[in-house]
């Protein structure tokens, strides 16, 4: 066990700094006071106090899980809150959907210990949002260096700050991150009426395509999307056995448990949609979405039964379908997956900061990601002409 870091900001006289070995060691209220209202547009559920938490009561994230909670805190002197990020000490790279399996090799090589490093990140959930949230750009300058003391403190390798906003890697970048790019599919909500305006929006072969899907996958299937007091225990029970499959067969493991959806359900069920597929009222497959200010997020996906498109009806078209019924301004498909661009979904960059202490392999690592920018952009302006729509429909 990982002893906890207490600091205090000598720089800085007016603020104080510790870290939080558990998000309990910080009430729901000062924590969640620093971020946008869940009625809020900006408003992004993964950050949320109680995400957090049902993560860690829950077992998904602990010592045994190699995700260590280190969450940073500052307040002024009279207890004010400041700024927070959530933090894990990391003794492996899985779960992060960044992948940098690659420098660890590298330097375990070189005889540098690559583990543990620093990760300012949400455990298993590859959507962007707040990673560093601070009141004034004061606090987020001492959040900064808050992070750095540490890595320097635990004699960690460095900190990977994933799935971040653009202006916030900017701001890494003035303090010695390293830049790093990759992109993701995101259905882009054009102020569409409905699912068949959408289409509409389509080339006539797409449309067509689109359309057969949908048929085929509910074909004797019925769909149900449920949302907060509309979702029973049973519904839990069903998806768990479904996610259980799913990840076994893709990851080897799950990295949530049971218990982390039963906290989910008290707390945050009215930021859940979770829909369902009926087989002769039989549950067969269900797809896991959060629902952010702005955006729906597809976070999981499982069946125990193979049924042809069934995997695109409830993760894609469902989900366009409810974030264009919500007034949704995204939705958001998760990691990888070029299939998605024929569904509707566009390619988007998405935004990393890494800091690495070792002065050999950052150089070494920054050099890899010059070039890796490059064959992103390349890669998105080549999929931005393979999009589905009809000309001129793009803008």
């Amino acid at each position: 066990m990982i002893a906890p870091l207490k600091l205090t900001l000598l720089w800085k006289s007016t603020i104080k700094t510790r870290t939080l070995t558990s998000i309990q060691d910080i009430t729901r209220s000062d924590w969640n006071g620093l971020l946008p209202a869940r009625d809020h547009k900006a408003y992004h559920p993964f950050t949320d106090w109680d995400f957090l938490h049902a993560l860690e009561i829950s077992g998904s994230v602990g010592e045994a899980a190699g995700w260590i909670p280190c969450h940073l805190w500052i307040e002024a002197e009279d207890g004010t809150p400041q700024a927070c990020a959530p933090l894990y000490i990391k003794t492996h790279s899985m779960g992060e959907y960044v992948f940098d399996h690659a420098w660890a090799d590298a330097s375990e090589r070189a005889g540098l210990p690559y583990y543990p490093k620093l990760q300012g990140a949400i455990p298993f959930t590859p959507a962007t949002g707040p990673r560093l949230i601070a009141n004034s750009p004061e606090a987020m300058s001492s959040l900064i260096q808050a992070m750095k003391n540490m890595c320097l403190q635990y004699n960690m390798s460095g900190i990977h700050v994933t799935f971040l906003e653009d202006t916030l890697q900017n701001d890494l970048i003035k303090h010695g991150f390293l830049a790093r790019t990759d992109r993701q599919f995101h259905f882009i909500n054009r102020e569409y009426e409905n699912f068949d305006a959408f289409l509409a929006s389509l080339t006539s072969r797409k449309r067509k395509k689109i359309k057969s899907e949908r048929r085929r996958a509910r074909e004797n299937i019925t769909i149900t999307r449920l949302r907060g007091n509309d979702i029973k225990p049973e519904h839990w029970d069903a998806f768990f056995k479904f996610y259980l499959d799913t990840s076994q067969k893709k990851w080897g493991q799950a990295y949530l448990t049971r218990a982390f959806f039963d906290a989910i359900h008290i707390h945050l069920r009215d930021q859940v949609l979770l829909v369902i597929a009926y087989e002769d009222n039989i549950p067969i497959a269900g797809a896991l979405n959060f629902i952010g200010g702005d955006v729906l997020y597809g976070r999981h996906w499982g069946a125990c039964k193979h049924i042809p498109f069934l995997h695109f009806e409830l993760c894609y078209y469902q989900a366009i379908e409810a974030g264009i019924e919500m007034g949704l301004a995204r939705v958001e498909a998760g990691a990888q997956g070029e299939h998605k661009l024929a569904r509707g979904y566009e390619p988007v960059p998405t935004y990393s900061a890494h800091y690495l202490t070792h002065e050999g392999l950052s150089s070494a690592v920054e050099n890899f990601l010059s070039h890796e920018r490059r064959a992103i952009d390349r890669n998105i302006k080549i999929l931005d002409s393979y999009t589905p729509f009809k000309k001129g429909n793009e803008e």
